[in-house]
Order: structure tokens, then C-alpha cells, then sequence
């Protein structure tokens, strides 16, 4: 986009300067004349472009809403008045009118976050990037104003971007109907997309209201006419006025929200300042809530965003600004490996059906929705109806396949354990962005599945570590009927495969059974044991014994920390269980044979796979007899905290969980059973033996 040239008078009065570094705050729009807004609109998306290009971030919405966020804060009155943003992705304009323009560190460690933050300004009120919760902010607010005397202050919340699809959004719509008493702004910002075009009944009836602007025009000068008429006009009209009301309900569904007890106006042309700030000044009038219905297109004035018909540029990484392509293509991720495996899966197996929640091309799924369009289901954004419906799919006889991001299966957990699991339903969650997802902010670090997840009784959970083992854990995910599984990766590029030694597991166990499970095609009734041995040393005479036990992608950084101990001679073993919940036997009775265990995962530590492993080799000891001392355990990950905006990298740096941090939490741990005894002889892993007890004189 071109650079601004001459510009009218700003603020200040300084004719031929940009207008943009003018607005410090609000009231600085106030100010403005209509031509200048119309300049300064144009100055923002070229600010928008510029800067997102260089970081990444949400440019799609954004482009969007720059007319709608003028209008708004030249309408009300923030901080005094609030403004709560669904999502939040959308708050980049808000943002610079609300003296933030310093877009150089964007959702970068020190700089501005990627959703409004209250760290940042007081006219941020919710940073949880978690859509449909606006309205029930809202409410609670304008609710405490009333009951305070604070009637003069106003709650406005935007939702869209598909936003309204999600039940949440109608359970606090169905409480506001409930008042007539509170200062309530509800803007739906209706473009037809979520990451995608909208989908679902209300998407239809937001286009119905599009194509319908001058129904209520129409009507009132019907009414108008009729009345005038004396007695046979009043007649008339209250003959057709049932006729009116079943021809609104089908031509314009404004009379829903009507009947719910909110005033409704619009639709509004969301890129027209003035109408904008027309429709929202009446509806700052009334005394009781109100709908306006603004109509906006994603990416506007960014030519490659309208192009772009997939998202709209809904969020990009770095790119060039002149054509919005990427500057690095990104490397054959995790997500296009499931992209592929399920399309893979599904060709052999008509029963599995793909269930994703608004994020359709995101999750991987738009392939498989491509090649075979009737066995992928966008339910919205509506996490928790994805996963009782993918019950009621496995009760009926398929396999259903739910993609989500790992943060959003949080708003479904109860589904996950009532639902699902109770009913012990053949349902496969797979959860992409799963652990630290750095700049995406605090909401979105997929970290909590883990820990979450283990209390769900008969549900398992894979970890894999590579492209490989994502394929091969899919496939037993699939082949799994009985009871719910999960397969959870991270965000990005696939890391370089390691190979296995040799697989611990109860196939190898059996005298006769034919070879390396590792060459077999099919799940074995034990798919869900196996452990990959990645690194083997031997042991040095009276050295402790290390174990190191990588779990999902964070194995790359226990291998290598492995490398590191062995090179200094300490007897170390690494290990990768691909299914991590529950803990596999093999893994667990490995644990117990040696005397320092040393798990690495990429979620929260409090209740993770560490603490789990080592409430399992307690109870195998406790249920085998040993009496000797148990083996020190060293949990590494993610505290119980809400993470900041940072890289992946910086993260795993403050959590000590790079491959050097790995190191030497298990030299200290070595080191602190260094003065012990040497044990006795030991059972070799893998064999049915019971565990023999160490006695440790310290």
C-alpha cells in the first residue's frame, strides 16, 4: 500500500501531517472532521499492514473493523464507558487509538500483546481470547453499574466473527433479555466469517438482514398510511398486522432478537464513519439494552486479504507487505501431517467423520472436507456441543474425529468426562497448538490438557514425538472404539525423527511371539504400552542409574540432554511412550528399576504425566512388596502460572526445560544418591521378575 503523503489539518493543526501520531487518546477523534476520519481510517490500515507483515498476528479482523472502532470511541466515552471485545483479536485499532502505536514488538516478549491486556491500558477489560464470552462480561458490568448508581456509564460489547455461533453468547442473551434497566450496547460485527464463512441458523439469519435493509422503512409507512385512514384503516391494519409478524419472522429475523426483549436496529454499513456513529449514538440513548447490526468486510482495503477467500488473512506470520506472501515458507508441520493421515484414514474407514469448531482449514481439517465434504462437521464455535455430539456420532456407529486447539478443549471438559467417557464413547480428540505456544499469549498456550485429561476415567491420551509416531498414534486412536482418545501435538514444524533402539512392551515380554513390534502392521491389544527406547548407556560401577522420559515433542530435548550425560559417563537411558495417560506398565516398571527419573513434558507440571508416573511406581512398589528406597523423581514443564507473551524458545529457557536445564536436573538428582550404597543386582527391563528391594545407607 501506498505511503501517506499531504495530509489535512490534524488535531494539532499541523497541515500535511499524518493524522495517526495526532490520536493519543480517545477524545483526540473528537476533533477530527468527517474527511479527516475518512484519511485516518486509510493511515490505519496502511499503520496495520505494515506492522503485522513484520510479526505476524491477526490482520484479517483487523483491516475490518477500522471504521467501527472510530466510531465507537467517538461515541462513547472510554475508560468511564466500556468496551469489551470478543475474541480480542480484533483490538489492534483500538489499540492505537488508545495511545498504543508502538507496533514493533507485537506479540513479542516486552511488547504489545496480541489481545487487549490490562497490563497495557485501562481501556482493556478482557484479555481471555476465548470467543463468546463478551456479552456475559458485559452484562455482569452494566449489571454492578446499576447496582452502584452508576447509570450514566454505558457497556458496549463487539462479537462476531463467528463468534455468535457459540452457546455462551446465547445464554447471556437470553439473561439480558431479562432487564430493561441497564445502560447495554451489543455490536454484532457481522462480516460472515469466523475463520471461515459463519456458518449455522444464525449465520442465514444475518444474511436474511442484509438482504432486507428497507423492510422496516416499508413497513412503517404501511402503518403510517392505514392509520391515517380513521376506523376502516385501523381495521386493516390490525388484519395485517399478524401477516406482518409471520412475514418478519421469515423475511427479516430482527424480530427474534425483538422477541427476546432487545431492541434491535440496522444492519448498518460498518465502513460508513458517519452511519456508524449514527446507529450507535441512538442506540447509547436508550435505557435498556440494544442490538446494532454492523456489516463489515474482513481484510478490507488490503487487496491480497479480499483475495484471499480461505480467511481473509484472518492471521498471518510474516509477510510481504506489497503481495502478503510469506517470507519463509513454513516448514511440513504437525498439522499438515494430520491433514494428510486423516484423509489417509478415512478413504479406508467410511465411519470416521471429521468435527471441528469454526477452525476448519486451522486444525487440518479442510483437506479431508474437500475430498469428501459430508464427513466434516463445522459446529461453530461451540466446543462443548462438538464433543456430546461426536457421542451421539460414535452411539450411532462412526468414529468421530474432533479438532480442536488445545486451549478450547478446556471449555469442554465436562462434555470430555460426562459425555463421552461415562458412556465410554469411541471419540478421538485431536489437539493441535497443544503446550507452550508462545506469542499467541496467555489463553492460548495449549498447557493444561494433560493435567486435565488424567482425571477422566478409561480416556487415553498419545504424545507423539515425530512425524512418524503422529501417524502411528492416529491410526491406534481410530482403530479404538470403546473409549475416548486423544492425540496432542504442538504448534509448528515437525523436529528432526529419532529412531528407536528398541521398543519396551509386553509383546517382547512373550517367549514366541514373533519379532520386533516395532515391524508389525497392526495395533496389538498392547499399542497403548509400547515405550521407544531412543538412547542406551552403560552403566558405570556404582553410578546412579538415569532415566530420562520424553514425552511428546519435549523428547527431542531429553535425547539430547541424554547425549550430553553420556558423553560426561553417567549411565543414562531415554525413553518416548508414545500413549502417556494412562502411565504405560513398561514405563512405569522401568521407573522403579532405576534411581533417578527424570520427566520432561510440554504442559503443566502440577498434575502432569511426571507427577502422574510417579504416583504409578509408588503403587507398583507398594503392590510388589519393595522396601528399599524409591527413585528420585525430577518433574520439568510448565509452573502453574499464567504464561506471558514470549517465543517458544524464550519460555522453555525460563522453565529450564532446554536440553542443557535437562542435564543437570539429573546431575543434581544423580548427585544426591551419589552417597548411597550401590544397589543390589537388578532385573533387566522388560522382564516378568518382581522388582528387587534397594536398601540405600545414606
Amino acid at each position: 500500500m501506498p505511503a501517506a503523503a499531504e495530509r489535512p489539518a490534524g488535531p494539532a493543526g499541523q497541515t500535511g501531517k499524518a493524522l495517526l501520531p495526532c490520536v493519543r487518546k480517545p477524545a483526540d477523534l473528537d476533533r477530527l472532521t468527517s474527511e479527516q476520519l475518512v484519511t485516518l481510517a486509510s493511515e490505519i490500515r496502511q499503520h496495520l499492514v505494515a506492522s503485522v507483515a513484520r510479526t505476524g498476528g491477526h490482520l484479517g479482523p483487523n483491516l475490518g473493523v477500522v471504521e467501527l472502532t472510530i466510531a465507537l470511541h467517538r461515541t462513547f466515552r472510554s475508560p468511564r464507558d466500556t468496551i469489551v471485545f470478543d475474541t480480542g483479536h480484533q483490538a489492534y485499532v483500538h489499540k492505537l487509538l488508545t495511545g498504543r502505536q508502538d507496533f514493533t514488538h507485537l506479540r513479542e516478549r516486552g511488547g504489545l500483546s496480541g489481545y487487549p491486556s490490562r497490563a497495557e491500558s485501562v481501556h482493556d477489560v478482557v484479555e481471555n481470547s476465548h470467543a463468546s464470552t463478551s456479552l456475559s462480561w458485559a452484562d455482569g458490568i452494566a449489571r454492578a453499574n446499576h447496582l452502584q448508581g452508576h447509570d450514566e456509564r454505558h457497556v458496549v460489547a463487539v462479537i462476531g466473527d463467528g463468534a455468535m455461533t457459540g452457546g455462551m453468547a446465547w445464554e447471556a442473551l437470553d439473561n439480558i433479555a431479562d432487564s430493561s434497566d441497564r445502560h447495554l450496547v451489543i455490536v454484532v460485527n457481522d462480516n460472515g466469517r469466523s475463520y471461515a464463512p459463519t456458518i449455522g441458523g444464525l449465520a442465514h439469519h444475518l444474511d436474511a438482514l442484509r438482504t432486507n435493509p428497507g423492510y422496516e422503512r416499508v413497513l412503517s409507512g404501511v402503518k403510517r398510511t392505514l392509520l391515517s385512514q380513521g376506523a376502516p384503516g385501523r381495521a386493516a391494519f390490525d388484519a395485517l398486522h399478524g401477516l406482518k409478524r409471520g412475514l418478519k419472522d421469515v423475511l427479516v429475523p430482527s424480530a427474534f432478537f425483538e422477541d427476546l426483549g432487545i431492541k434491535y436496529t440496522g444492519p448498518v454499513d460498518g465502513h460508513d464513519i458517519t452511519a456508524v456513529e449514527f446507529a450507535l449514538t441512538r442506540a447509547r440513548e436508550y435505557a435498556e439494552p440494544v442490538i446494532v447490526h454492523v456489516i463489515t468486510e474482513k481484510g478490507r482495503g488490503y487487496t491480497p486479504a479480499e483475495e484471499h477467500v480461505p480467511d481473509r488473512f484472518h492471521a498471518v506470520g510474516q509477510i510481504h507487505p506489497e503481495t502478503g506472501l510469506p517470507v519463509v515458507a513454513e516448514r511440513f508441520g504437525w498439522t499438515a501431517v494430520f491433514a494428510e493421515e486423516i484423509v489417509s484414514l478415512a478413504r479406508g474407514d467410511e465411519r470416521i467423520v471429521g468435527v471441528t469448531a469454526a477452525m476448519q482449514a486451522p486444525v487440518g481439517l479442510q483437506p479431508l472436507a474437500d475430498e469428501m465434504p459430508t464427513r466434516v462437521i463445522d459446529v461453530g464455535i461451540a466446543e462443548q456441543h462438538a464433543l456430546t455430539f461426536s457421542a451421539g456420532l460414535a452411539f450411532a456407529g462412526m468414529h468421530p474425529v474432533v479438532a480442536l486447539y488445545a486451549t478450547f478443549l478446556n471449555r469442554a471438559f465436562d462434555q470430555v468426562l460426562m459425555d463421552v467417557a461415562l458412556h465410554r464413547a469411541g471419540v478421538t480428540i485431536v489437539l493441535d497448538r497443544a503446550g507452550i505456544t508462545g506469542t499467541d499469549g496467555a489463553s492460548h498456550n495449549g498447557m493444561w490438557d494433560m493435567a486435565l485429561l488424567a482425571h477422566v476415567p478409561g480416556l487415553r491420551l498419545a504424545a507423539p514425538r515425530d512425524e512418524v509416531t503422529l501417524r502411528e498414534s492416529l491410526r491406534t486412536a481410530v482403530s479404538t472404539d470403546d473409549a475416548p482418545t486423544v492425540v496432542r501435538y504442538p504448534k509448528g514444524a515437525l523436529p528432526e525423527p529419532l529412531t528407536a533402539l528398541r521398543r519396551l512392551g509386553p509383546e517382547s515380554e512373550e517367549p514366541g511371539r514373533g519379532g520386533d513390534p516395532v515391524h508389525q502392521d497392526t495395533p496389538s491389544v498392547s499399542a497403548f504400552d509400547v515405550v521407544d527406547v531412543l538412547l542406551e548407556s552403560r552403566r558405570p560401577a556404582g553410578g546412579a542409574r538415569i532415566l530420562l522420559v520424553g514425552v511428546g515433542a519435549m523428547a527431542t530435548q531429553a535425547y539430547e540432554a541424554g547425549r550430553l550425560l553420556e558423553q560426561e559417563g553417567h549411565a543414562v537411558t531415554v525413553v518416548h511412550p508414545h500413549w502417556v495417560i494412562p502411565a504405560p506398565a513398561p514405563l512405569v516398571t522401568a521407573a522403579a528399576d532405576v534411581d533417578v527419573v527424570v520427566v520432561v513434558e510440554d504442559g503443566l507440571v502440577d498434575g502432569g504425566i511426571g507427577s502422574q508416573l510417579r504416583d504409578a511406581v509408588e503403587e507398583y512398589q507398594a503392590a510388589h512388596g519393595a522396601t528399599g528406597g524409591s527413585p528420585v523423581f525430577r518433574r520439568i514443564g510448565v509452573p502453574r502460572q499464567f504464561v506471558d507473551t514470549a517465543t517458544r524458545a524464550q519460555l522453555m529457557e525460563d522453565f529450564g526445560m532446554r536440553a542443557a536445564d535437562i542435564a543437570q536436573a539429573a546431575r543434581s538428582a544423580a548427585d544426591g544418591v551419589a552417597g548411597c550404597c550401590a544397589a543390589t543386582p537388578r532385573r533387566s527391563w522388560g522382564a516378568r521378575s518382581s522388582v528387587t528391594p534397594r536398601a540405600r545407607d545414606c
